[in-house]
């Protein structure tokens, strides 16, 4: 996946409870549950601002002190475990 191209839009079948910090999505299509951490929510919060995983990155990047190689790797993991269980969709731009 080119992370700089990749736009990411959360389908309607996807619920999202911010849990204080921690957060739950709900696939209803499925009826399963996913639990996000701290460092999962935030990137969640941050591709559903955004809608797009290159600005989600440079976002991260400035809150965090992580490598650059480091977070993008973690980054485009998420997105691709999301989109892999129905909970992001993914578009190319």
């Amino acid at each position: 996946m080119m992370m700089t191209s990749t736009k990411v839009a959360v389908p309607d079948r996807v619920l999202f409870r911010d849990l204080g910090g921690e957060a739950v999505l709900l696939e209803l299509e499925s009826g399963l549950y996913y639990g996000l951490n701290e460092s999962g929510t935030r990137m969640w919060a941050l591709l559903v601002e955004h809608g797009q995983v290159e600005m989600t990155f440079r976002a991260l990047l400035a809150e965090y002190e992580v490598p650059p190689d480091r977070l993008e790797q973690e980054l485009l993991h998420f997105v691709e475990t999301l989109a892999a269980r129905k909970l992001l969709d993914l578009h190319e731009s």
